[in-house]
């Protein structure tokens, strides 16, 4: 087969392919691109006709990509978002904007970034808006897939595991990250609790009544998984969605909970709580923001990433 002849090729194929490789659908390719279906199948067909590949097949409910597909989709993805920022400037001038943003989060990472986030605003962009909802899942790609947030932030161990294995295996990702900060986490419980005086050994953490904080309200947590891979349980009798209401719970009880030793100091009864490390290990624990690749050059956007993580430096510069 000839090689294809890039003067007549028609450029619009290529935002067709790249939209469709990003969204892994012809559905939510063709509502990004505002098109019908059937407009976007036909771009398809004409783009394989050119380069004499299948490009993408019918997975499940979406469309999986050809080996080909996915060697070329990085460069082509480069040249469009190169064209469009020569094209078509994306100017972002804060003191003159009027964007609103929304963020995902639970509340003890809200407690830590959105104070000095909401201090940049008034300084710096006072027409721009933020809405903050609750993080409600450890995986929030669905929700940034689906336009629901700009950025997600908290702990996604899993994801960012998915994201460096594909990253490792060539692909382009449709998602990325940036490290915020890292979180230690500590056992905690009321003063005066049985448990504040002598050591906490692993027996008497895991005998101890527990409060599990679950965005899922599955009673089930990575501290739970710590202790499996010990052989090892502990009693979860309570389960909470916010990290405020744990330690409201924990300093009028005698049940322990794990929280973000860096929250403690913002929940406003510090002084009522006693914190001890736990006896046992866990992995690290890292907080980042989360978004599509779609906002990458988004300069409203990179100044929103940029401005999260001045917050993040500020708040953890101690």
């Amino acid at each position: 087969m000839n090689p294809p002849n890039f003067r007549t090729l028609d450029l619009n194929l290529l935002r067709v392919f790249d939209e469709v490789m990003a969204e892994r659908s012809l559905t939510r390719a063709a509502r990004n691109l505002s098109l019908t279906q059937p407009a976007v199948s036909n771009a398809l067909r004409r783009l394989r006709d050119t380069l004499g590949d299948e490009l993408v097949q019918r997975s499940g409910q979406g469309v999986a990509p050809t080996a080909r597909a996915l060697a070329i989709w990085p460069a082509v993805r480069e040249a469009l978002q190169q064209l469009q920022a020569s094209l078509i400037p994306n100017e972002f001038v804060p003191a003159q904007a009027s964007s609103t943003f929304v963020l995902a989060m639970a509340d003890a990472t809200a407690a830590e970034l959105i104070p000095g986030l909401v201090e940049t605003l008034e300084h710096e962009a006072p027409g721009v808006s933020l809405r903050v909802v609750p993080l409600t899942t450890r995986d929030p790609r669905r929700l940034l897939d689906e336009g629901n947030c700009d950025l997600a932030v908290g702990y996604f161990p899993a994801v960012l595991a998915n994201l460096t294995a594909s990253a490792q295996s060539g692909e382009a990702l449709p998602f990325a990250y940036q490290r915020l900060y890292h979180g230690e986490y500590v056992c905690v419980m009321r003063k005066g609790h049985p448990l504040a005086s002598g050591p906490l050994t692993l027996q008497r953490f895991c005998s101890a009544r527990h409060m599990l904080v679950s965005f899922s309200g599955r009673a089930f947590g990575f501290i739970d998984e710590a202790l499996a891979a010990l052989g090892q349980t502990r009693n979860v009798v309570l389960t909470v969605n916010q990290f405020f209401t744990a330690g409201r719970v924990v300093a009028n009880s005698n049940l322990l909970t794990v929280l973000p030793r860096h929250f403690v100091r913002v929940t406003g009864i510090a002084e009522q709580l006693e914190l001890r490390p736990l006896p046992f290990a866990v992995s690290p624990v890292h907080v980042d923001a989360v978004w599509h690749r779609r906002s990458q050059q988004d300069n409203a956007h990179l100044w929103l990433r940029e401005t999260l993580a001045h917050a993040a430096d500020k708040a953890f510069a101690a």
